[in-house]
């Protein structure tokens, strides 16, 4: 049987922090990824995305999902790509972890956005995982600016980006969800990102680096 990472290399990406793995989320990890969503991601009408998806009923959550990871690779390239990590604990998938970059041979910046699911909530996974894609982005990837952003309300969120170093960088109105919504916009770099006391392992980053025409 062919290796999958021979004829998409990012497949042989994975990072490795003290408790948490992360990789490329592949066809045969889907079915986990839907149940995990399924088991419930935030607060029943708290809704912390700008686009609802956790919320739908389940014969479209998990379609929509699947779309979701084959249009991202099937988007990829060096101008604009998405790296969708599943995150693992102890062999179960309890979220997902993407970092995008679109041009970022010029910009030098990469996005990221995550969720995990509710039961997992509270035991500083969502801040280790964050921390592992901005170790990789300023470490393996050369990054000089990760950005993300919240609901202004979300100061579960907000708090993780305030303890890894994170700077406010602006509140905008956006449409949210089919409603509008304050989002803040935060932003972090290598001289300001507050590194954990651990030290991510990388395996795979040189095929996935040249697939990004990362040198």
């Amino acid at each position: 049987m062919t290796d999958s990472a021979a004829f998409w290399p990012p497949f042989a990406l994975s990072l490795h922090t003290p408790r948490l793995t992360l990789r490329p989320i592949q066809d045969g990890d889907i079915p986990a990824a839907i149940d995990a969503a399924l088991s419930g991601v935030h607060e029943p009408g708290r809704n912390p995305f700008s686009s609802p998806w956790a919320e739908k009923p389940a014969e479209e959550l998990g379609p929509n999902m699947a779309k979701w990871y084959w249009r991202c690779r099937a988007g990829m390239r060096p101008e604009e790509w998405t790296l969708l990590l599943g995150i693992w604990h102890d062999g179960e998938f309890i979220g997902c972890q993407d970092v995008e970059g679109k041009d970022f041979a010029t910009l030098k910046t990469v996005g990221t956005g995550s969720w995990l699911k509710r039961s997992v909530h509270g035991q500083g996974f969502g801040k280790e995982m964050r921390a592992a894609v901005a170790l990789y982005a300023f470490d393996w990837l050369g990054a000089e600016v990760a950005e993300s952003e919240a609901a202004a309300w979300n100061q579960q969120s907000l708090g993780v980006s305030r303890s890894l170093g994170y700077e406010l960088n602006g509140t905008v109105r956006v449409n949210w969800g089919g409603d509008f919504q304050d989002s803040q916009r935060v932003r972090l770099t290598p001289a300001t990102f507050k590194r954990p006391d651990w030290t991510l392992t990388v395996h795979g980053h040189e095929p996935t680096a040249r697939f990004l025409g990362i040198s």
